[in-house]
């Protein structure tokens, strides 16, 4: 491939460089465990070229959450773009959050629902939309695999995807606050397992043994 096919980065905008920082700083202090002079200090620029972008903290908030959403919504697309069988999808859903973790950090939302009675109502309202988004692709994956008998689970399937959430976002902050990741991968392996058919069930069973 020539130098002149590579077409160059796009440099990063003002306001995506407070995105970045913003949206790390939040999954790893929490959004009370930064002000806009650690961002200002980090990007050395002013708080007031910050407060340009973003005139509140909430703004940013917001705006932080919308984008995490955007991505996450993108990768969700992917996933169901692949058309494999559910169970499958399902893994790959479980792997989004096991890289968040991988890389040092949290999922964002789960991260800001902790301080969710702290937060402005356009942040709490974000959040909440970001987990139903979430669910609602999560109950037509568990609805179509356990139509197919790829999946297997008690009760409606959307009480199923809230569980998975809450499991998930769970095992997220055990496995960080003892510092290994692979607690989470324990955790979700044998959460996968809990919706695998009986006979899928009895094979792992099987090649562990």
């Amino acid at each position: 491939m020539s130098a002149r096919s590579v077409a160059p980065k796009p440099e990063l905008t003002t306001r995506d460089q407070v995105l970045d920082v913003a949206e790390r700083l939040a999954q790893t202090r929490g959004f009370n465990g930064f002000s806009y002079a650690d961002i200002a200090a980090e990007l050395g620029i002013t708080k007031a070229s910050l407060h340009y972008h973003y005139p509140t903290k909430s703004a940013l908030g917001c705006a932080i959450i919308e984008r995490y959403g955007r991505r996450f919504g993108a990768a969700l697309a992917q996933i169901s773009a692949t058309g494999l069988p559910a169970s499958r999808q399902l893994d790959s859903y479980v792997q989004l959050y096991a890289g968040v973790l991988r890389s040092g950090r949290l999922c964002l939302c789960g991260m800001l629902a902790a301080e969710y009675s702290t937060l402005a109502e356009p942040m709490q309202r974000a959040i909440r939309g970001f987990f139903e988004v979430n669910e609602t692709w999560l109950t037509r994956l568990l609805e179509s695999g356990r139509q197919a008998g790829d999946l297997t689970f008690e009760g409606p399937a959307d009480e199923a995807a809230n569980a998975l959430t809450c499991t998930l976002e769970g095992a997220m902050l055990l496995a960080r606050s003892y510092g290994d990741p692979a607690r989470f991968d324990t955790a979700a392996a044998r959460l996968l397992r809990e919706y695998a058919p009986a006979s899928g069930r009895s094979a792992a069973r099987s090649r562990r043994g």
